[in-house]
Order: C-alpha cells, then sequence, then structure tokens
C-alpha cells in the first residue's frame, strides 16, 4: 500500500514549493502572497528511492468553522487523518509565529509521525528560527529549501523508516525478502539512455553536443550563458539509442538574479532528475571550482549516475600529469562518488568523445549492478570482523545481516539493533567497503538503517 505524506503548516511556508519539487512538476501555484492553495492537492511523489503519495495542504489559521479559512482548516485535517505521515513546516527565516505551537500541538495529538522541516534555511539563512523550533518539541528540525533543494537528502533519511518497507517477523527468514528488479530497471534495448549534460556557464556543453551529434545543432559562442532551455538530442552510439540533454549553464545561486535565468536553472535540475546518467562538463583550464563540486554533490543527491567530463584539453600543457593530479583531486574533494570516471576530451576538436562514451555506459552498468544477498553477507561478516561497530551506553550495535533493495542507485537495507545510534563514521566506512568490495566506482551508494522492534521501549515510555 502506497503510503501518504501530508504537508503541513501556516500560509506562506512553502508548502506548495515542497509539493511541487516531490511530484516533479509545477502542478501547485506558487506566489509570494499566502493563502494561495485552498483545497488539499494529491500527487505522485519520488525522493531518491521513496516513492509515495503527497497531499498539498491549505495554510492553517484560526478561524471559524463555517468560513472559508474555517472550511480550508477541515480540508487540511481531513489530510492530516489519511496520512501516515505528516510534515510540519515552518519558515525558519520568519522563526516561530503565535500561530505555530498550537497547530504544532494539532499534529501531535493526531498520533501520526510528525517531521518538522525548517523551510527557506538555504545557505546560512534561519539559523535563529531553527533553533527556536525545538521548543515545538516535534524532535530535531530538518533544515531545508524547497525552492533550491537543498537539504534533500536529510529529507529523505527522516521519510525512509515510515516509507520503506520492513519484514513482517523478526524470525522470519532474512532472505526471503529480496525485492525482485522493478520492470522499469529491466534492460530494454529499443529504450534510450537519457544522458543529461550539466555545468558551469561557458564549460563547452553546447559545442560538445554539437560535436557527439557531427551537426551544428545547438547554438554556440563565446558568450556564457547562451543556452536557456534545456534542448534534448536523439542520437545512436555503436547502435546503441542514446537521449541526450544540453541544458543551460548554472552559477553559483548569489549571482543568480534574473528570473529567465532561475527558470533556466530550474529546467537544468529537472533535467538531471529525469537523467540516468548525467555528465558533469568542467573547464580543463579551471577545474573544481567550488560550483563544479556543488553540480557533482547534487547529482549524487539525485542518485544519479555520474562521469566527469574535462573539456578542452586541446589546451592544458601538461596533460598526464594534470590528469593524474586531478584524479587525486577528486578522490579527495568528491568522496561520495569515489571512483567517479573522469574522460579527458576536447568539444571543439572532438578529442575524447568516444572514451566518455565508454565511460557513460560503464557508469550505467555500475548504477544498475545489483549484488546477491548472500554475498553481501558473507562480505558484511568479514567487514565486522575487521572492524565491529562501536558499543553505545554500553551496549553493543547489533548488525544481523544485509541486503540490496534496489539499483538505480543501488540501495542497501542493514537490520540490526540499536542502528540509530551507529556513527555517521561507521556509516561511512561501510559505503566505501561496499563501493570497494562490489566494484561500484563513482555511482552514488544508499545504505538505509532499519532497527527491530524493542519490546521494552512501550514499557518504559509507559
Amino acid at each position: 500500500m502506497t503510503a501518504i505524506v501530508a504537508l503541513i503548516g501556516r500560509p506562506n511556508v512553502g508548502k506548495s514549493t515542497l509539493f511541487n519539487r516531490l511530484v516533479g512538476k509545477k502542478l501547485a501555484l506558487v506566489d509570494d502572497r499566502p493563502g494561495v492553495t485552498r483545497d488539499r492537492r494529491e500527487g505522485d511523489a519520488t525522493l531518491g528511492h521513496l516513492r509515495f503519495k503527497v497531499i498539498d495542504t491549505a495554510g492553517l489559521e484560526e478561524a471559524d468553522k463555517d468560513s472559508l479559512a474555517g472550511r480550508m482548516r477541515a480540508q487540511t485535517e481531513t489530510a492530516i487523518a489519511q496520512a501516515d505521515v505528516v510534515v510540519f513546516m515552518i519558515d525558519a527565516r520568519l522563526g516561530l509565529t503565535p500561530m505555530d505551537q498550537p497547530f504544532a500541538d494539532l499534529v501531535r495529538r493526531s498520533g501520526k509521525p510528525v517531521i518538522l522541516l525548517a523551510n527557506k534555511a538555504e545557505g546560512k539563512k534561519g539559523t535563529d528560527g531553527i533553533i527556536e523550533s525545538y521548543s515545538l518539541g516535534l524532535g530535531d528540525p530538518v533544515p531545508f529549501s524547497a525552492e533550491h533543494g537543498e537539504g534533500t537528502a536529510d529529507l529523505l533519511e527522516a521519510l525512509a523508516p515510515y516509507i520503506a518497507d520492513e519484514p513482517e517477523e523478526e524470525d522470519e527468514d532474512p532472505w526471503a525478502d529480496v525485492p525482485a528488479m522493478d520492470a522499469e530497471e529491466d534492460d530494454n534495448p529499443d529504450r534510450p539512455l537519457r544522458v543529461t549534460i550539466i555545468g558551469r556557464p561557458n564549460a563547452g556543453k553546447s559545442t560538445l553536443v554539437n560535436r557527439i551529434i557531427g551537426e551544428e545543432r545547438l547554438l554556440t559562442g563565446p558568450e556564457a550563458g547562451i543556452t536557456r532551455d534545456t534542448i534534448s538530442v536523439d542520437w545512436e552510439w555503436r547502435g546503441r539509442k542514446v537521449k541526450l540533454f544540453d541544458t543551460a549553464g548554472m552559477r553559483k545561486r548569489a549571482r543568480i538574479e534574473e528570473k529567465l535565468e532561475k527558470l533556466s536553472v530550474a529546467d537544468s535540475l529537472r533535467a538531471i532528475r529525469f537523467a540516468e546518467v548525467v555528465v558533469v562538463l568542467l573547464d580543463a583550464t579551471i577545474p573544481f571550482e567550488k560550483q563544479d563540486l556543488t553540480l557533482v554533490d547534487l547529482t549524487e543527491r539525485e542518485g544519479r549516475a555520474v562521469v566527469i567530463g574535462l573539456n578542452k584539453w586541446d589546451l592544458v600543457a601538461d596533460k598526464q600529469g594534470l590528469l593524474a593530479e586531478l584524479k587525486e583531486k577528486a578522490n579527495h574533494l568528491l568522496a561520495q562518488v569515489r571512483g567517479v570516471p573522469i574522460v579527458p576530451l576536447s568539444g571543439l576538436a572532438g578529442e575524447g568523445i568516444d572514451r566518455l562514451m565508454q565511460a557513460v555506459f560503464s557508469a550505467y552498468e555500475v548504477w544498475n549492478r545489483r549484488v546477491s544477498t548472500a554475498r553481501i553477507n558473507r562480505w558484511l561478516e568479514g567487514v565486522l570482523s575487521a572492524h565491529p561497530p562501536p558499543a553505545v551506553a554500553g551496549r553493543r550495535i547489533k548488525i544481523r545481516y544485509m541486503t540490496q533493495a534496489k539499483a538505480r542507485p543501488p540501495t542497501f537495507a542493514l537490520f540490526g539493533n540499536q542502528l540509530e545510534h551507529l556513527p555517521i563514521s561507521y556509516v561511512r566506512y561501510l559505503v566505501n567497503n561496499l563501493r570497494e568490495g562490489f566494484e561500484l566506482p563513482g555511482t552514488p551508494i544508499r545504505l538505509h538503517r532499519r532497527g527491530g522492534h524493542n519490546p521494552y521501549d512501550k514499557d518504559r515510555k509507559g
């Protein structure tokens, strides 16, 4: 049964903006004015590997039940009743208002799991509001920016326990619950591989696409920012169908002012979400700028296969020395995609295109890779013997077994006791060993912790 997530909060905290981001379409109207949303709106949402139904609701306001605002509130209360988990949103920049506390009490009384989302917290904005929100008594707030997508990974981690499937019985066969590959994950030779090319302005994306397809399909020139719309091009490489997406250059957020450029960047982000492999194109003469690292991190957070292209390689003097230096730098700066393919090329001269496509298809194969449960648990036994998990409050964290829940990207479920106390450093240790042990270089890896039921929890709370 599909889980239902309700977005709740007072007017103008960004519920509709988050709704649009989760469903991947601009279905809900968004405006700076409060009270735009009146009816509750439902949509099929995707966040990383999670699939669920999301409900956008009207802003909560105190009002007579027969008034328009009162009827809007009744719609919101219906959404709470239908939901499996409630996302209670506040405006981190504005901080708490007198309306937030009574509505926090309302969702708490519903008995539904509640995630406190501190929206509009992009950059370092909203720090005071985040700290203030602890007083609502809804647990740790998740800093987020629905407009820019910052904090997506933290929201995914908060939602996962309420949406991911759990074993029905503690003592059932742990290997019997490994899901089969979804139909959408099966290789269909007639379906083109979706490849999106992103990068800073003037990195040479359109020039590269033109050279790949062998025609001047896209407008190019020395000026930065010529491309505004995401353009798709159908192509074949060695008899394999490919759909290429050329995107607008993405600058640092602080430099984006014009509404048209903001829409172009939003289009580029949409192209990343619909891609299977993302080529992050760097200017080899000024590689690994902060924005380059941000784009790779964004692609990883979206769970897409990653390839780094070093464009303008024909302008580099010490090619061998620079390539070795950049590969070492990538392992240091991009630990979340350690081993990511790095391909030198020149879109203008047409060099390295075949190597790039080989890397794209190899990255796609790794992204689709599945590992048998038996192999995973033989590997896990050795990893735990070499470095057991630490004790918490004198009690040893017990890891029982692991399965691969899905591919695209490789996603693993770790089962045991007290896993919520597992340090991030140990999770990183497991992920790095998964990457090395099962040859998963450069691809995003998801590791979700699923704890068993503790019969003493209820007694202690009671």
